[in-house]
């Protein structure tokens, strides 16, 4: 069965409120992984991971014990370029999905971003996170759970 895994350091309150609807709805099992404590809700299907405090320690988590199939909401480009090559997806908080087929392209991008603001160039940041973004990724994880096997039903890999 397939399992979300959520970088929670950095997630907006709006997408957990959306994934925990979802895994209550669908009984998805559901991991949030973050450095600092967080609240989840008290169902056997969405669990908590905390992990030490320092640089990617989430990420190497949520890398090492993603399988394929699994989908994990990030919006940290190197993560989902690992999820992608371990053929797990990967959807953004802001409801892009990132496949083989295009993290590349966004982690050279964010690469380029990386060295222009090395040079001193002000490149600015994201802009707040407001309803059309909710709504994408809302559609975005809808489009997921449509996809993936209903639990108890045999898997069509096997």
């Amino acid at each position: 069965m397939s399992t979300i895994w959520i970088d929670g350091d950095g997630v907006p309150r709006a997408c957990k409120e959306i994934l925990f609807k979802a895994a209550l709805r669908t009984k998805c099992p559901t991991v949030l992984v973050a450095n600092s404590w967080q609240q989840v809700p008290k169902l056997a299907w969405i669990t908590f991971v905390q992990v030490s405090g320092g640089l990617d320690v989430a990420d190497d988590h949520i890398a090492e014990s993603c399988q394929p199939g699994d989908l994990v909401i990030t919006s940290d480009v190197p993560l989902a370029a690992r999820v992608c090559e371990a053929g797990g997806t990967v959807v953004t908080f802001r409801g892009q999905a990132l496949d083989q087929a295009n993290v590349q392209q966004r982690l050279g991008m964010r690469d380029f971003m990386d060295d222009l603001r090395g040079t001193g160039v002000m490149t600015g940041g994201p802009p707040p996170y407001g309803p059309k973004d909710k709504q994408r990724f809302a559609n975005s994880l809808d489009r997921w759970l449509s996809r993936r096997p209903a639990p108890g039903s045999p898997d069509p890999e096997s």
